[in-house]
This record gives C-alpha cells, structure tokens and sequence, in this order.
C-alpha cells in the first residue's frame, strides 16, 4: 500500500466550467445573509410543508365537525332520514380528508374535502 491514496483524483476538485446543463446553479455569494443558504432554504421548505399538512387537516377536521353536527342537528329534527345520513357521509369523507391531510396527502384531502362538501350539500337538497 502506498502513502498516495488520492494519486487518482484530479488536482482541482471544483472545475472552471459548472455543468451547463444544471438547472439549478450553486448560490453564487453562499455566505450572504439576505441569499439564504441553502440550510435555511431546506428550514423554509419543511415549514412550508408543516403549514400546509397542518392547514389540510384542520380544515378536513373542522369541515366534519360542522358535517356530523349537521347530521345530528338533521337527525333530531323533521328532516327526512336521507338528509342526516348525506351529512354523516359527507363528514366521513372529510375526516378522511384530514387523516390524508396530515399524513402529507395534501392534494387527494382537498379533492375529498370538496366531495364532502359536495355529498352534505346534495344531501340538503334533500330538505
């Protein structure tokens, strides 16, 4: 074994020309405060994320809170039957939504979130 373990890499680690093809170039002032390195891009980034995740689910949460409100508020009244269980499916599906919505699933909850909303509406018209 030799004393020359690196012999086989180039002398100059950075080359000159950066890959053009690379769609996103490195900062060009890395150690500015106002660019933001890319550790507190990568922290902007996973806050966003918790923001979302978080909104996602509260607002499948709060949406079949209201449903299942509705249901019962439908059931113990003269509404026929068919309308309180419109507002129970339409709950269902937007807890599920929120279940998505915290577990990342952001897009698929609000699709379901809206089909809640759809199914308790379709279910009042019923009324």
């Amino acid at each position: 074994m030799s004393g020359r373990a690196d012999s086989d890499l180039p002398s100059d680690p950075h080359p000159a020309d950066p890959h053009p093809a690379d769609p996103h170039p490195a900062d060009p002032h890395p150690g500015d405060a106002d660019s933001g390195g890319d550790a507190r891009r990568g922290d902007d980034a996973e806050g966003e994320v918790r923001r979302v995740r978080w909104a996602s689910a509260g607002a499948g949460g709060a949406l079949a809170l209201a449903g299942t409100a509705a249901a019962l508020l439908r059931l113990t009244g003269s509404a026929p039957a068919l309308v309180a269980v419109a507002y129970a499916c339409g709950a269902a599906v937007c807890g599920l939504a929120a279940v998505l919505g915290a577990r990342g699933r952001t897009r698929r909850a609000l699709w379901l979130s809206v089909g809640g909303l759809l199914v308790m509406a379709l279910g009042d018209q019923f009324d």
